[in-house]
């Protein structure tokens, strides 16, 4: 445990790349197998379940220092993170512990989410007795569920690969399914992780590492200059969905989300629909509603994802079905290195006599035409185009060495929101003030002055009157301005806090930010109604009075787009 809180502490401090790598290697150099193999298992985006509950985190620790609620909660705000406040105020630890990271994981934090509340309490504090602030910090990092370190999967297969002699595109094969929910990392699968080639058998169920698109943010008239003739690509529709592997092999379907968790379970049409495919067969494409023949709104397909029972009701008013778009395996043999348009064909031959959707081709013999079919997307409830380079192979994760693809998305939907709420960042975002809630009015104001009315009350502190003028929080945004325009918006938030609730800060109305988002929907949970998907921020709109905001009839005519696509 000291040897991982020591390099969660160094890749934390760190910002380049050559340090955080040469930390990752001498640590694989030093940790026992089974240490190892939990260390890769969290630092590859492994997500340990929440333990304890924070409040009860928050409680012991403030009786174990010494301190009075309001007190402990004053050095939160100052510190901004719950597991660095917590390992700060602590007293010195009375003993130390040479337990391993294994044995903390295995015998001690995943036994502790079944204990009860007096018994959670009695173990923490014995723990915290035997761990030092950096053990500390880490330990409630994972036992709060909010681990989260500066370090890429893709860093962490590099340092593997260095590890063991390998390939790192063979260590990120290896790796996939690895960080599974329900994954048990130990010695035997991290010795499989670095074994020499042609060692050791993968799993029958094991996907392939996924392929990623690259975003395409040029004008269309720049194509040819930068990407060649429309000849040399095949486009097709960029599904809104979920992005899913397929995996059939001795007689058996698995499919993989993109985040490799195993989600076969949840979706027993779509392992109905790819009985027909052939021993061996490897597909990629993605998860989407299908209802009555055709493409669904993304929100029915959401009434599916968090769903841990399926009842007929919910199969039958959320159908899914698999769009399939690249053949990664056929008759057992890896594909991946062959042309992106033999695969293709290879696909449309794989997929007949199933009952899986094939990825239609969009055609155009120019790019003047593709992007006057990309104009329709929004209708065919679509988000745009995907371009994939003819020759392309399929490479792994977001690279270019194996050829192109690109992602040609629509502009989003986009309103102009006032900030009305704050709350810090996390990580090295942990002391400024980055996570904001927005809000719109509930009808035009009729001038400055009304508009000015309602600030001056919510300064004040006074509730907003049934009917009257008001602002309606609709969502929250966390990403899409710089350092330096975070930084300039931390500045506003503390010079105009009105109320301070726990981490979260009330701010006197004062900054209009253009909100993109991709989709948009009713919800009843929402104080507005309406719920977006993917909000972020495009930027502050310092030319735009508070006023002259969006409303919700805005969003409400947006939702009636949506609807109608």
């Amino acid at each position: 445990m000291k040897r991982f809180a020591r390099l969660y502490a160094e890749l934390d401090a760190s910002t380049a790349t050559s340090a955080k790598l040469d930390a990752l290697q001498r640590y694989y150099a030093e940790a026992a197998p089974a240490d190892a193999a939990w260390a890769t298992y969290f630092l590859a985006g492994g997500k340990p379940r929440q333990a304890a509950p924070t409040a009860l985190l928050r409680t012991l620790a403030a009786q174990r220092a010494g301190l009075s609620d309001w007190l402990f909660e004053e050095c939160y705000q100052a510190v901004g993170d719950l597991a660095e406040t917590i390992a700060l105020v602590l007293p010195p630890p009375a003993q130390e512990s040479d337990l391993g990271l294994a044995q903390w994981v295995q015998e001690r934090l995943l036994p502790l989410r079944g204990a009860t509340p007096a018994e959670q309490a009695e173990r923490l504090a014995m723990w915290w007795s035997e761990l030092d602030t950096p053990g500390r910090f880490l330990l409630v990092k994972l036992i709060g569920g909010g681990f989260r370190v500066g370090v890429s999967r893709l860093l962490v297969q590099r340092a593997l690969a260095a590890h063991g002699g390998l390939d790192a595109k063979l260590v990120a094969q290896r790796m996939m399914g690895f960080t599974d929910a329900l994954a048990r990392p130990d010695a035997a699968s991290f010795a499989a992780l670095i074994a020499p080639p042609g060692e050791g058998r993968a799993a029958p169920g094991q996907p392939y590492p996924f392929f990623l698109a690259h975003a395409l943010d040029i004008a269309p008239a720049e194509f040819e200059a930068k990407l060649g003739p429309v000849s040399d690509w095949l486009a097709e529709w960029k599904y809104d969905g979920i992005r899913a592997q397929i995996v059939r092999r001795e007689g058996q379907c698995w499919i993989w989300s993109r985040g490799e968790e195993l989600v076969t379970e949840r979706f027993p049409e779509v392992v109905a629909a790819a009985q027909g495919l052939a021993d061996g067969t490897v597909l990629d494409g993605e998860l989407v509603a299908w209802k009555d023949g055709a493409l669904a709104p993304f929100q029915l397909l959401q009434q599916r994802i968090a769903r841990k029972t399926l009842t007929k009701k919910i199969l039958a008013d959320a159908p899914v079905a698999f769009i399939a778009y690249d053949l990664l395996e056929a008759d057992g043999e890896d594909v991946r290195a062959r042309p992106q348009h033999q695969r293709r064909a290879m696909l449309e031959a794989a997929v007949q006599g199933t009952r899986l959707q094939l990825s239609p081709r969009v055609e155009g013999d120019s790019w003047a035409a593709l992007a006057a079919a990309r104009e329709g997307s929004r209708e065919r409830r679509v988000e745009g185009l995907m371009l994939k380079q003819r020759e392309a192979r399929y490479g792994s994760g977001r690279t270019r060495s194996d050829g192109a693809w690109w992602k040609w998305k629509i502009a989003p939907l986009a309103v102009d929101a006032v900030l009305v709420y704050a709350q810090a960042g996390h990580g090295r975002r942990a002391s400024v003030y980055t996570d904001y809630s927005f809000a719109v009015w509930n009808r035009a104001p009729r001038d400055a002055a009304e508009a000015r009315a309602v600030l001056d009350a919510i300064e004040r502190r006074e509730p907003a009157q049934p009917g009257a003028l008001q602002l309606v929080t609709f969502a929250k945004a966390y990403s899409g301005l710089s350092d330096a325009e975070f930084a300039e918006v931390d500045r506003v938030i503390r010079r105009t806090t009105i109320e301070k609730f726990g981490p979260v800060r009330s701010v006197k109305p004062s900054l209009v930010f253009e909100l993109g988002f991709e989709g948009i929907a009713c919800s009843p949970r929402h104080k507005s109604g309406i719920a977006v998907r993917f909000p972020r921020m495009l930027r502050i709109r310092h030319d735009k009075p508070l006023h002259e905001a969006d409303t919700l009839q805005t969003l409400e005519a947006l939702l009636g787009v949506a609807s109608q696509a």
